[in-house]
Formats: structure tokens, C-alpha cells, sequence
């Protein structure tokens, strides 16, 4: 039984029946072509511009690895771990990180997962800043640049992946695309050939990456439901304390058809320390 299960059920005694989920399509899930790459050397890889991490602003927002909770660093492990397993079994490269509203950690989950992911050598990935109202990844992990997504999305110049994804330094199989600007529009931005022309050029890459994006809420916004066909899965953040009763059905039933890759709990007062999963 999963996290959001686990919330509804808590909270059936109030009465209000639970909405039943739609079953899943048997056909017309996209699916990769391969399976992940692993064991390919960092010098063969295509190198990005370089940018230096600010390790006191990662620090002040908890940030891989500028943290020194070791139920923490277990916890990114394990998250890891299960993601990877997830996506290798299904043959997936590519999923959004999302949240029912406001307040529940979404970016600093993407964040830290995909630092954990990028620590294994036989993982790579992309970073991508797709909450395009509220970007934030730049701002927790210190990063100064010059041109973004942001740039890219509005057409100012003629710009390509090279132009707009960065690596960043001391950790090698990690690549940022970051924002710096909120976009108004951002729905229409999200299903726009120059955004298809992004996600083609990034999956063309060697060696083959997974892919996190980061994106605002479910009930923030149309966003995610507009992009949710150009991922193979979502993984869902809820926090103990903030994620209301309400929300949680609103955001299963958005939710749909759509692959749920799992559920992370954060801010849990539960005892074990396994409790994001």
C-alpha cells in the first residue's frame, strides 16, 4: 500500500468516500528504446560548460552532499536505489518530480535524488528546471549562469542544448538545466515544438541519461498534466503535516493513468527511517 493510500486511509473516518483509481491503458505507454547505459567513462562523455557549486548555499538548504545526517544520506541511498530498480525494470529514462501544493519539498527531493543518482558510476543525468513559475534549482544549489531554459523557451537567440546545460563541479555525471526567470504561459511553453526540439536533443545524448524534472505542484497549475506524456513516470512528494486530506484525492484522481514511479514522504514522524517510500 502506498504513502497516499496510507494518508487517505488515515482519515476515512471522516467520512467521504475515497475516489477509485482508473485503470491503467494496456497500450500507448511510450517505452525507451534501451536499456540504461552503464559503465561509460567520464572522459568519453560529452562535457557541458562547467559551473562551480556554492557549498555554504547548499549547506543552508540541505543539499547533497553539504549535509550531515546520515539517516538522511541513507534515506537519498534507498530512494536511489528503488527509483533506479523502477526505471531499469521498465525500461524508463525520464520522470517528473512533482508534489500535491506548496510546501512539500519537491525541489529539494529532485535535487538530492539526482545528486544521489549522479554518485553512482553507472548512472548519468539531466537536471531540468521545469517549474517555470517558481524556479528554484539554481538558487539551491548556488549556481551562476547565463543562458537558461528560460531563454531557450522564449526564443532569445538561437540556442541549443549546448548553450543552456551546464556540469556542475564535483560531480561528474550530473547536468543542470537551470532557470532563472519565472515564464508566464508556462502550460503552452511545456508542449511547444522548441520544448519537443529539447527533450529529442537530450535523449539523443550518449551516454543515455535519466532524466528528472522538476515541476510545480499538481494543484498549482496545468503544467505537469500537460507534460505528463512526455515522461515515462512521476514520483509524487507529500510531506507529514502539509499535505492535506483534500489534496491527496485531488492529486490521485490528476493523477490518472499516468506512472507512478512512487510516493516520497518527507518531515515523517514515523521512527523507522525508511519512511519516504
Amino acid at each position: 500500500m502506498s504513502i497516499i493510500e496510507r494518508a487517505l486511509n488515515k482519515r476515512q473516518a471522516q467520512g467521504d468516500p475515497l475516489p477509485q483509481p482508473r485503470p491503467r491503458p494496456k497500450e500507448g505507454i511510450r517505452r525507451p528504446e534501451r536499456a540504461l547505459d552503464s559503465g561509460v567513462a567520464i572522459a568519453n562523455a560529452k562535457k557541458f560548460k562547467e559551473l562551480p557549486l556554492d557549498a555554504e548555499t547548499m549547506e543552508r538548504y540541505c543539499v547533497l552532499p553539504q549535509i550531515e545526517d546520515q539517516s538522511a544520506l541513507r534515506a537519498y541511498k534507498v530512494l536511489r536505489t528503488r527509483v533506479l530498480q523502477r526505471m531499469v525494470s521498465n525500461n524508463w529514462y525520464s520522470f517528473a518530480v512533482t508534489g500535491s501544493t506548496t510546501g512539500e519539498g519537491k525541489t529539494l527531493t529532485a535535487i538530492n535524488l539526482a545528486i544521489a543518482l549522479a554518485q553512482d558510476v553507472n548512472t548519468w543525468v539531466f537536471l531540468v528546471d521545469l517549474d517555470l513559475q517558481r524556479p528554484q534549482i539554481a538558487n539551491y544549489l548556488g549556481l551562476e549562469f547565463g543562458k537558461g531554459l528560460g531563454e531557450y523557451l522564449t526564443g532569445e537567440g538561437d540556442l541549443g542544448l549546448q548553450d543552456i546545460c551546464y556540469n556542475v563541479a564535483g560531480v561528474d555525471r550530473l547536468a543542470v538545466i537551470p532557470n532563472s526567470r519565472p515564464l508566464q504561459n508556462s502550460s503552452e511553453l511545456l508542449v511547444s515544438p522548441a520544448m519537443n526540439a529539447l527533450s529529442q536533443a537530450i535523449s539523443a545524448e550518449a551516454p543515455r541519461r535519466i532524466v528528472i524534472f522538476d515541476m510545480p505542484p499538481l494543484l498549482a497549475s496545468d503544467d505537469v498534466l500537460a507534460f505528463a506524456p512526455q515522461v515515462d513516470g512521476l514520483l509524487l512528494v507529500l510531506a507529514e503535516g502539509v499535505s492535506a486530506r483534500a489534496s491527496l484525492e485531488k492529486s490521485k484522481q490528476l493523477i490518472g493513468n499516468t506512472n507512478l514511479i512512487g510516493v516520497v514522504l518527507n518531515r515523517s514522524t514515523e521512527s523507522n527511517e525508511t519512511p519516504y517510500y
